[in-house]
């Protein structure tokens, strides 16, 4: 019995390891080392790296892989296990980039020899050990060429650091099929709750978002059934005002609903017995997910595009003199930016599957993990229709008051003029403050957004069982207040 545990422990551990093909890329940095594994002293070579073959990360977790493979090498079931064991768990130290594999010969002897004592204990071959990965070849291991390369990097280190990168733990691996990444690597998704935000705080954020969205959906909801009631009252120049406003109440609707449901749909369930987390929901397979991301971003854009073209409007009757009705046979060229553009960026992000649950809000957005679609999908459009639409409204602001200042205007005229100045001075200030606060958020972000992840797998990585950063870099102060407010 205590040999079929031992047994059934190393197809566990085989069964959790990343398979070879993976194996090459993940050395940030090639460092022989001495062999210190029990079973594998003696050999012909005594240096190896890491990743292996199976890519444990250092000789302590390839140690602890191979240590219930130690009866079977006792018993000598096969005078080739002990070799083939570490041909795999402690490949021989080659030159630089050339990772050795043995021979399928090799494997198919080990594989032979112990297959009757395997048998007898209900035990199968692991899978990652399977035979037809090796390459097709009838050579000893190591080869002598293996040697000859091993001598010249015989001097190595007696103790051994490197950075190895992130290594997605058990707990947040995906099936490959649905096309997940995390912090660069594939199949992989990042925790839910979110990374940075302690529970109280997630509690806190989750019910301020909640109530600022119900304050703007009343609000947004008041100015657009205001409109309905008397539609000639909102003309041109002023008409994208409503549609502004319906734009950013379906963002608050969204918003609203992302409060009720709380992280289910933003956050995949738990699944104990495969040991696996909860973890963020990415990609379009969730339904309801991908159309909470439809209806929010594209409304967010087209908020941000109505907003240009209202500072447009505002410069064609101030700068060229444009009345309200030449204004509006634009309508339709307005109409087409203002939903086309945002329609295309949604399309364009559906199809690179860029979509990202938030378990702070409950919705599910673009940019919370991924860097470079944060700048190109969000900071980008934002800040160029910030910058056109500052640039127009002052210019339209600077020949109203030339107006005002050099001809000559009945008292009356010239009040409604300065009340007309004040009115797009006030609702462009409460438009600017709080989507440059935005944007200084997604630049915040992008700057320290490398720092908060190394940070975390620094906090993390004992608890996940990974490579602990060899160089961390310092925390910032705000890590962990400000990430993912940043969308909101």
């Amino acid at each position: 019995m205590d040999l079929l545990w031992v047994l059934s422990v190393s197809m566990l551990a085989a069964c959790v390891a990343i398979p070879m093909d993976a194996a090459a890329g993940s050395h940030s940095l090639f460092t022989c080392e001495p062999i210190t594994l029990r079973m594998c002293q003696g050999l012909p070579y005594n240096s190896t790296f890491m990743p292996n073959i199976m890519n444990h990360y250092d000789q302590q977790t390839a140690a602890l892989a191979m240590e219930p493979f130690h009866p079977m090498v006792n018993l000598q079931c096969s005078p080739d296990l002990r070799m083939f064991l570490c041909a795999i768990y402690a490949p021989v130290c080659t030159e630089y980039g050339r990772m050795t594999s043995p021979c399928r010969r090799l494997c198919l002897q080990a594989k032979s020899d112990c297959y009757q004592l395997m048998d007898m204990f209900g035990v199968s071959w692991p899978e990652e050990m399977d035979c037809n990965r090796f390459p097709d070849c009838d050579e000893p291991y190591p080869r002598p060429v293996d040697l000859l390369s091993s001598s010249d990097t015989a001097e190595s280190p007696i103790s051994v650091q490197r950075d190895y990168g992130f290594w997605c733990p058990r707990e947040l691996k995906i099936e490959p099929e649905l096309g997940y990444s995390f912090m660069g690597v594939r199949d992989c998704s990042p925790p839910c709750p979110n990374m940075y935000f302690t529970r109280e705080e997630l509690t806190f954020a989750r019910y301020f978002i909640g109530v600022v969205s119900i304050v703007c959906l009343s609000a947004t909801l008041f100015t657009f059934l205001t409109f309905l009631i008397d539609v000639s009252r909102f003309r041109y120049p002023e008409r994208p005002i409503i549609f502004y406003a319906v734009c950013y109440m379906m963002v608050s609707l969204v918003f609203f609903l992302g409060f009720l449901l709380e992280d289910r749909v933003s956050c995949n369930a738990a699944s104990p017995g495969r040991f696996r987390a909860s973890t963020v929901t990415q990609g379009s397979h969730n339904k309801v997910c991908t159309l909470l991301f439809m209806v929010l971003y594209f409304f967010t854009m087209a908020g941000s595009v109505w907003w240009v073209i209202l500072t447009i409007t505002w410069f064609l009757a101030a700068v060229p003199k444009w009345g309200s009705e030449a204004i509006e046979k634009k309508a339709l060229l307005f109409h087409a930016c203002a939903w086309g553009v945002p329609g295309v960026l949604t399309v364009t992000l559906l199809a690179m599957n860029k979509i990202e649950g938030d378990s702070v809000s409950g919705v599910c957005f673009v940019g919370l993990y991924n860097l470079t679609a944060l700048r190109w999908f969000l900071l980008a459009p934002l800040g160029l229709d910030v910058v056109v639409g500052v640039v127009l409204l002052l210019a339209g602001i600077a020949a109203l008051n030339r107006v005002r200042m050099e001809i000559p205007l009945e008292k009356e005229n010239q009040e409604k003029l300065v009340k007309f100045m004040i009115r797009i001075g006030v609702f462009s200030i409460l438009y600017l403050v709080p989507l440059l606060t935005v944007i200084a958020c997604y630049f915040y972000e992008s700057s320290y957004r490398t720092i908060w992840e190394t940070t975390w797998v620094q906090e993390k990585c004992r608890d996940y069982h990974i490579p602990c950063p060899y160089k961390s870099s310092s925390k910032h102060p705000w890590m962990h207040s400000h990430s993912a407010l940043a969308v909101h």
